[in-house]
């Protein structure tokens, strides 16, 4: 198709072909693959390479299909339609078929690293994201083009508002609104790129690239061989050491200057062999690292090192580096099968990723993959190469570090695991134990460290134009220059301040200095960080940032303050009641929410995800200010804050919930793409607001997710946040556990809500405290003893404590209601261990249920720190003594000791409630009161005989029937004197005397008449015959 092109476009691509520098072109308008043929063509003139390799990126389907047939059968269609004339699908085609074209979707970029092109083709626009867009534009070599293909815009401004695919991961149900301020920036940078054109689809150059008028050609300086003065030295290095056996070979792959010099390092430190020798290297994106790496240890076989371990995050981080080794054994003259075998992965996810070499020329010689948690694999090794350590922790970088020559590349920028760390941490102790005499107190000898740093590209030249823009709006490369601290504030002295994200990515000078301090903190405190993050934190509708800052002197207005501390944060719950319940029965999660999904996860609640709460997503404090207290300022301010308690009251009846997003698109009057100019905005509102001007949200807790570790974990604790959830699987990489924590807020605000109800996480807490330690001693075996009891956090001392006679609610004997804990043989036992009479094997399957019942509160015995230490690993994590030695670094002996004590302790305190239940079940006989009398001896005798001879007098009565009372004799001497003188005054021989009583007969009562008779009659009865 012939278009007339603007001579300004063929002098960029002229000026970038000479000076290896890469071109890019933003085309708008829905012809762009045929400027896509132009450009192409113009490339080809210019490089004098008629077919450079082009890479076409798209999100789901091309224009035309890749496939011959497939294509020929849309482009009937199309002009059938009218969407294609015939003379467009002639030049289309030429092009597809006479172009080294790879085609790769977006979501399969990856496979794209380490190849490169001539030229990248980037369609739809709205699938890019950051990482997507530095991993492909990294792909270019010098000297080429990047076109960005956008579909026809009545204006640029458009892109503002344009929807993009991420957008769809920001949107929760309570934040659906996505702003596009990632784009506005993106868009307003490009007007500052000097190798950036961007045009309609008919080669007119739109105002915003205003800078491409006063382009003019250039000249290169070049020597007769048309070699530039680095490429003339690096000629000359590979000549000097062309005769060298092993070196000479390999440095003949060196790219670059750099390469070549760190080539050189690497094999000085192989001929000495020397223990503890660490070559650390360190380079931007794209240096050509993991090719020195490889190079390196096919010298270090040549060299005769049998042992050669490598490890990365992945596999896939080594492909490049075990490609490189191979290349290397060749120039070596080591052929495959013959001298050595490699072993790829099975893992299909990895394609077969290289994880280790076998080589067998001299003698058997090993190359392997180790994972970084694999460490303690490490004793026999000989060379230890660690790549892109930067995406490793830090601690695990340093476990790894041992008696054995070790060899270390670290990404410091760039657009994958980068941090600076590993170089601002660990570079910075071993520089200082250089410096230290040679000989330890314990006898070691100290690590001797070399850094080599490489700053020349390989697939294009220094001071690229296009690597500039991408690292500016990137932040690819904050960390060159970290901005120093003019003082250190007080920490009561230091305020939070909420960031505007409008003002901050909007552009303007200031606003930009900011935002790249703010990312150099975020570079400088995490291991691992990506240009996606930038997008987050401009784009997602529920992200906040807040920056801590010292006294701000309001006289200096043209003075940015410092940053000691950054806090992004996430907005999360109040989720409806039926999501929630969808969710729960069906198991499916939406993006976002974190904390609110999983904890209704982890307790089947559906209360929870209701409350609003926030989520601190970082936190990162300035490299010159670790461990001053400024992180801690940060986050009581911020809990302070959102418990209402930072309103200033002179200022509260102008204070505004939340500022709505900004307008984004400010045009007075419509204009056509070749009338508009694109500047950033003129009103725009403070970069930075004061918390007490500025209405909080209304939340009920503050939650926090990160990697399990030990100085994690006690910051958090230490601000009242307790765990609820800890994943039982670790982290592939770091070999941390996820973990989430949360703290309830006091609303001041809320009415109605007493304070147990404001702590609604502590049922929960407890809860998780059970969990977790029944798990103890499967999935958190492996766990830290110390990080894993303040986990549980158990109260160790009851001396002091009033209610440890109420605390134990155990039970020994055993109820309906209440589990027994022990029986009285397993009593018994501890009895004779205690004293001495039976080995700690006999009482083992005892303690893990006595170690459970004391870490959760239920027995209220004190223990001294280390002897819950010694119980927790026995009884939980069922540890055996010779792994306590190792982890407590204490004696065996001194560990069977503290055991004992641990048992006497517990046996002590059980025995006692036993004798206790018993007392309750089996009471005492009363004591018998031992005090003397009141009354004498005669007086109670005389007392009991008269008692007793009432008593005789009473039986006696009773006893005489009422017929006989008739017959008594009264006791009258009278009488009897009478009846004697009747007689004569003499008793019969018999003995008897009858005397006549004179008593009236006793009548008989009615009852006893009536029953007299019915008896007389039952007689009668018996007596009468039977007839």
């Amino acid at each position: 198709m012939q278009v007339k092109v603007d001579s300004r476009v063929k002098t960029l691509i002229a000026n970038g072909v000479k000076m290896r520098h890469r071109s890019m072109f933003v085309v708008v308008g829905d012809k762009f693959r045929h400027m896509i043929i132009n450009l192409r063509y113009i490339l080809s003139t210019e490089s004098k390479n008629p077919n450079p390799s082009i890479l076409w990126c798209y999100k789901d389907t091309l224009f035309v299909s890749s496939h011959k047939k497939k294509r020929l059968r849309q482009s009937k269609k199309k002009i059938i339609t009218g969407d294609l004339s015939k003379e467009e699908l002639e030049s289309f085609e030429t092009f597809v078929n006479t172009s080294r074209l790879t085609h790769c979707k977006y979501k399969d970029s990856e496979r794209v690293l380490g190849n490169t092109f001539g030229m990248c083709v980037l369609q739809d626009f709205e699938s890019l994201t950051p990482n997507l867009l530095a991993r492909t534009i990294e792909t270019v070599e010098g000297g080429g083009l990047i076109i960005l293909a956008l579909h026809s815009l009545s204006s640029l401004t458009s892109l503002y508002t344009m929807v993009m695919d991420v957008h769809e991961r920001f949107r929760t149900e309570s934040h659906s609104l996505a702003t596009g301020r990632f784009n506005e920036r993106f868009l307003l940078s490009l007007a500052s790129c000097k190798s950036c054109v961007v045009l309609d689809d008919e080669f007119h150059i739109l105002p915003i690239s205003s800078h491409i008028r006063s382009i003019t050609p250039v000249s290169v300086l070049e020597d007769e061989e048309g070699q530039s003065p680095t490429e003339r030295d690096l000629k000359n290095l590979k000549e000097a050491l062309q005769n060298e056996a092993i070196v000479g070979p390999l440095i003949r792959k060196c790219c670059t200057m750099d390469q070549g010099k760190a080539l050189d390092a690497f094999f000085d430190a192989i001929q000495r062999k020397t223990q503890r020798s660490i070559v650390a290297l360190t380079a931007a994106r794209g240096r050509g690292k993991s090719a020195s790496l490889g190079l390196a240890i096919a010298g270090a076989i040549a060299a005769g090192f049998s042992n050669i371990s490598v490890t990365a995050p992945t596999p896939e981080n080594v492909k490049t580096l075990f490609e490189f080794v191979l290349h290397g054994l060749y120039e070596l003259k080591y052929k495959e099968h013959l001298h050595y075998t490699k072993v790829t992965s099975g893992d299909p996810d990895l394609k077969k990723a290289i994880v280790q070499i076998n080589i067998f020329k001299q003698h058997r010689q090993t190359i392997q993959y180790l994972k970084p948690n694999d460490h303690m694999k490490l004793s026999q090794v000989e060379l230890l190469v660690i790549d892109e350590a930067a995406a490793i922790p830090l601690p695990l970088v340093k476990a790894m570090l041992g008696p054995y020559l070790v060899f270390l590349s670290s990404t410091v920028n760039g657009y994958e695991g980068t941090g600076r760390s590993l170089s601002l941490k660990l570079f910075y102790q071993l520089e200082e134990q250089c410096q230290l005499p040679a000989n330890n107190s314990d006898g070691s000898q100290n690590s001797k460290f070399r850094r080599v740093e490489l700053k020349e590209s390989i697939r294009y030249a220094s001071n690229d134009p296009i690597e500039s823009w991408l690292n500016d709006l990137l932040c690819l490369d904050v960390t060159t220059h970290i901005p120093g601290l003019a003082r250190l504030p007080p920490r009561e002295s230091c305020d939070l301040y909420y960031v505007n994200r409008d003002t901050l990515f909007s552009y303007h000078k200031d606003s930009e200095i900011f935002l790249q301090r703010m990312m150099t903190l975020y570079v400088s405190s995490h291991y691992k960080n990506s240009p996606n993050d930038l997008q987050l934190m401009a784009d997602a509708p529920a992200h906040h940032l807040f920056v801590l800052l010292g006294p701000v002197d309001e006289s200096k207005t043209n003075v940015l303050p410092d940053i000691l501390c950054v806090l992004q944060v996430c907005l999360e719950g109040a989720i409806s009641k039926q999501s929630v319940m969808q969710s729960l029965s069906g198991g499916y999660q939406p993006f976002g929410d974190q904390i609110p999904w999983k904890f209704s996860e982890q307790f089947r609640d559906d209360v929870f995800p209701t409350l609003s709460g926030v989520r601190i997503v970082r936190i990162a404090v300035h490299p010159n200010a670790m461990r001053l207290g400024y992180g801690s300022r940060a986050v009581e301010l911020l809990v302070s804050y959102y418990e209402g308690k930072m309103i200033l009251l002179n200022e509260e009846d102008n204070i505004e919930i939340d500022e709505t997003p900004a307008k984004i698109t400010e045009i007075t009057e419509k204009l056509s793409l070749l009338e508009e100019n694109i500047t950033p905005k003129a009103k725009l509102p403070p970069l930075l607001v004061h918390l007490g001007t500025r209405k909080p949200e209304k939340i009920r807790y503050i939650g926090v997710s990160f990697g399990l570790t030990w100085d994690l974990f006690r910051f958090w604790r230490k601000h009242g946040f307790v765990p609820f959830y800890i994943c039982q699987i670790p982290n592939n990489v770091t070999g941390e556990h996820n973990c989430m924590v949360l703290k309830a807020l006091n609303d001041n605000e809320t009415e109605d809500i007493n304070d147990n109800d404001c702590d609604f996480v502590a049922p929960f807490y407890q809860d998780f405290r059970q969990r977790f330690v029944q798990l103890l001693g499967s999935y958190f075996r492996d766990m830290d003893y110390a990080l894993a009891m303040s986990i549980l956090a158990p109260k160790l001392n009851y001396e002091t404590d009033s209610d440890q006679k109420d605390n134990c609610t155990i039970n020994l004997v055993g109820t309906e209601t209440q589990v027994d804990i022990l029986l009285p043989h397993a009593m018994k036992r501890l009895n004779d261990y205690s004293n001495n009479f039976v080995d700690y094997h006999t009482i083992l399957d005892i303690v893990p249920i006595l170690a459970r019942r004391y870490f959760l509160g239920t027995l209220p015995v004190t223990l001294s720190p280390v002897q819950a230490s010694v119980l927790f690993c026995m009884g939980l994590q069922m540890k055996d003594i010779s792994h306590i030695e190792k982890a407590m670094n204490i004696e065996k002996q001194q560990i069977n000791s503290f055991f004992k004590k641990i048992i006497k302790k517990l046996y002590k305190y059980l025995n006692g409630i036993s004798v206790k239940k018993i007392d309750a079940d089996h009471p005492r006989l009363k004591d018998i009161d031992m005090a003397p009398l009141t009354v004498s001896l005669d007086d109670e005798l005389n007392d009991g005989a008269r008692e007793a001879k009432e008593k005789i007098e009473q039986e006696t009565r009773a006893l005489l029937d009422p017929d006989m009372q008739r017959y008594a004799i009264v006791d009258n001497d009278a009488d009897f004197e009478s009846a004697l003188q009747n007689g004569g005054g003499k008793l019969i021989s018999g003995g008897f005397l009858s005397v006549k009583s004179k008593k009236l007969k006793i009548q008989k009562p009615a009852t006893v008449e009536v029953a007299h008779k019915r008896s007389e009659k039952a007689n009668k009865r018996k007596r009468k015959p039977r007839s």
